[in-house]
């Protein structure tokens, strides 16, 4: 049996974009900051990472599709924080802000992830933006990088 896995290095020439949420920027920030600093110590090139903001998780997958629809990146890592509040909003932004990423990644077939957090408090979030759970950005980025050379070899 074959086995083909992606690696974990750029080569400096690929062109990714991160789309994040602008809303919950206290979270979103540190997210960005780590998926940069997996891009840059993965070997890649920071003049070839794009940032890209939207309002808020409900429109990164409209900002997916233009962006995949342009065929400019290699990769896309989209980030947000969705924060359960005290209304059923928490569950509509998150069921279709999942499904959004999911359906236009299967629309391009090119290499995305998902780095949306769903969590009920702030204090979950701030763990998962680089404290005790560490950065869900930088592992969202490293994920991207393994599919990005995955999808060469296959």
């Amino acid at each position: 049996m074959q086995r083909i896995e992606g690696r974990l290095q750029l080569t400096g020439t690929e062109r990714v974009a991160i789309i994040a949420s602008r809303f919950n920027h206290l979270i979103t920030d540190r997210l960005v900051e780590g998926a940069q600093d997996a891009f840059l110590r993965h070997g890649g090139d920071g003049e070839r990472l794009d940032l890209i903001l939207v309002p808020g998780a409900f429109e990164i997958p409209f900002a997916l599709d233009r962006v995949l629809a342009g065929g400019r990146y290699d990769g896309v890592c989209c980030l947000g924080a969705i924060i359960r509040g005290a209304t059923p909003h928490f569950d509509y932004v998150a069921a279709e802000a999942t499904k959004g990423i999911a359906n236009t990644t299967l629309k391009y077939a090119k290499p995305v992830t998902f780095g949306l957090l769903t969590t009920n408090t702030i204090e979950q979030a701030i763990e998962r933006a680089g404290t005790k759970v560490g950065n869900k950005g930088f592992e969202a980025m490293v994920g991207l990088i393994e599919l990005i050379d995955l999808y060469r070899s296959i």
